[in-house]
């Protein structure tokens, strides 16, 4: 219920849950009260395909017993678990709780394991065939799913196979990536940059750093108003490690796309990605081997 801003509806879930069970309870000793006779004769008139009638026979006495204990069941249940509203119950448990437990219960059995790789250099670990293949299951399970199972990424989330790294290929800044997860944010500088024929000249001298297909003669013009994008990717364009600026003379380090019309439309309107953190997820020994696991895509085995 932490979700809602009012208290009001944790009292209405409370007040209809409650009167749910006081309904089925009177429901059980008003059809109770009722005297029936058992016999072939006792019917409530309704009657189908000719012969089958619905019989009035008084209700099995383990049928009632069982309602009841599932009535006095669901009560004691409230009182102990969370179901009234907001109320924690008395034991305190949570679906959260219980699965941070488990975790840390499997957590707790695999030390060892990880213990030993943590006195290994991450270097080591890449080439230790047992930690590459956790390293495997840790990948496919917190990286595959935007990296790629074969962690050649897609449009927009880097190729961690290459030797292109944005904030470094060093395991100390792989493991640094992990743990705190990085924001990449290039603003949009159409308004800085001025006119839509100079965001135009921009884009073709940042085409022109790459080799890439551009007009000469606009690239020539967009190279002063380059010193607005300097400022982050460097006055040769090869980018900024420390804050992670893309490298505009190597397309291959391009994430989203090449092309003036691609160009154009990250200085007009900028991009925003984001690498989650994993630091709160994984343990340290996880994260030492699937920082092992990797490097060694950019730095296979000879």
């Amino acid at each position: 219920m932490s979700d809602f801003t009012s208290g009001f509806w944790a009292m209405y879930v409370s007040v209809i849950t409650l009167l749910s069970i006081l309904a089925c309870a009177l429901l059980l000793w008003m059809t109770g009260k009722v005297k029936t006779v058992a016999n072939s004769t006792t019917t409530t008139g309704h009657v189908w395909d000719g012969d089958l009638r619905e019989m009035n026979n008084p209700l099995p006495r383990w049928w009632v017993w069982m309602f009841v204990i599932t009535i006095v069941f669901s009560l004691v249940y409230l009182v102990l678990y969370p179901g009234l509203g907001s109320s924690p119950g008395q034991l305190g448990w949570t679906s959260v709780g219980q699965h941070q437990a488990e975790v840390d219960k499997g957590n707790a059995e695999v030390a060892p394991l990880y213990a030993k790789f943590m006195s290994m250099k991450p270097e080591e670990v890449a080439r230790d065939a047992k930690a590459m293949a956790i390293g495997e299951r840790l990948f496919m399970n917190n990286c595959a799913q935007c990296h790629g199972s074969d962690a050649r990424g897609n449009k927009g989330i880097p190729n961690l196979t290459d030797a292109f790294w944005i904030h470094g290929g060093t395991p100390e800044k792989i493991k640094e990536t992990v743990i705190l997860g990085r924001i990449g944010v290039m603003p949009p500088l159409a308004a800085a940059v001025g006119t839509a024929d100079d965001v135009k000249n921009v884009a073709n001298y940042v085409l022109s750093l790459s080799g890439s297909p551009h007009d000469a003669a606009r690239a020539t013009k967009g190279q002063e108003k380059f010193a607005i994008c300097a400022a982050c990717h460097g006055p040769d364009g090869k980018g900024i490690q420390a804050i992670g600026s893309g490298n505009l003379t190597n397309p291959k380090t391009w994430l989203h796309g090449q092309g003036e019309a691609h160009v154009m439309a990250m200085v007009n309107f900028g991009k925003t990605n984001q690498m989650p953190a994993q630091g709160d997820r994984l343990t340290e020994g996880q994260i030492h081997v699937l920082t092992a696991y990797v490097w060694g895509f950019s730095n296979p085995a000879k």
